[in-house]
């Protein structure tokens, strides 16, 4: 009898292991948008499926700022661009006079955007341009290794989204190879992307600027320009894609009306196609925002999306989790 009791707690504490195991994406609520996640993928990869994609072609796009981490209360770049004004303000006492970067010195952000796009221009050359690569990254490292969220308190690079971490990690176990393509600076993204979302950098696609190559102390550098090379945003990600990937993706993921033609350009290819955008609509555990947000505006995709047959995902009802640290 006690034997049998003894197997009786095995099995119960067993069972539930097991059925995580074979869960792929457990901090998703069942529901319609989890199914349709696991149904595409099923059908892609069973051979014989009249919808089986073969691995070469398994493509999958990822935008990263409101898709993979947080873009609130402004994208982490921008922050990071911001901090980097005051690192290098002693090299740059003309800036206590100059606007943006006076108000910013100040600690008045609202003073530094009140400049709209020139303000913004102004600041992401001074802080991201004039260096070499390896000065950039090694800049965005320091700063990503200490800087924490205002809301959240933890470092940028844990303001991700658990379950869009476990989406990642299912379809690479099938066959998927994932790749970013976002508004966001690539070599920003590159420096953390393989640590943080096993991303390698030649995977990720981002806006960049040109490089300029040259030989400083007789060693081979790459100059960051002023020069704007691609500006990987709206109709810029489907011409990001075919300049770095050179494959149509058979899946892409977004959250925003940046990410509109790159979802568009993605499901309107012939064969098996999936598009899914996450809606920010929980403002207790992370953010709520779309129409009237001036970051990370969703407005077409919200309309236009269910008619395409694309994937709306709720953060408030979807996701059981939504960071890790919950």
């Amino acid at each position: 009898m006690k034997i049998l009791l003894k197997l009786q707690w095995i099995l119960l504490l067993i069972l539930p292991l097991q059925l995580l195991a074979q869960d792929p994406l457990p901090s998703w609520n069942e529901g319609q948008s989890k199914q349709a996640i696991i149904n595409f993928v099923k059908n892609v990869t069973t051979e014989g499926s009249t919808d089986f994609v073969s691995v070469p072609e398994r493509i999958a796009t990822f935008d990263n700022d409101g898709t993979l981490w947080s873009e609130q209360p402004l994208y982490f770049q921008f922050l990071f661009a911001i901090d980097q004004i005051k690192v290098m303000a002693p090299k740059h006492p003309e800036w206590k006079a100059n606007e943006p970067f006076k108000s910013i010195l100040a600690g008045n952000l609202k003073g530094a955007l009140a400049g709209g796009e020139k303000s913004l221009l102004a600041i992401l050359v001074a802080t991201h341009t004039g260096m070499t690569t390896d000065e950039f990254s090694a800049s965005v490292k320091a700063w990503s290794d200490t800087a924490r969220h205002p809301r959240f308190k933890k470092l940028y690079t844990e303001c991700v989204f658990q379950p869009m971490l476990e989406l990642l990690n299912y379809l690479r176990a099938n066959g998927f190879k994932t790749f970013i393509v976002s508004g966001g600076n690539i070599d920003f993204m590159r420096v953390w992307a393989e640590r943080v979302y096993g991303i390698p950098p030649e995977q990720v696609v981002g806006t960049s600027f040109k490089l300029k190559y040259q030989l400083v102390d007789g060693k081979p550098v790459l100059i960051r320009t002023q020069t704007i090379a691609l500006l990987d945003d709206k109709e810029g990600k489907p011409v990001g894609i075919h300049d770095h990937i050179g494959r149509i993706p058979i899946a892409a993921f977004g959250n925003s009306d940046g990410d509109f033609q790159m979802l568009e350009y993605t499901t309107s290819a012939v064969g098996k196609r999936f598009g899914l955008i996450v809606h920010h609509d929980d403002a207790e555990r992370e953010f709520a925002y779309d129409r009237q947000s001036k970051i990370g505006t969703l407005s077409k995709g919200l309309d236009e999306g269910p008619k395409r047959g694309w994937v709306i995902v709720s953060m408030k009802n979807d996701w059981k989790k939504i960071f890790s640290f919950e």
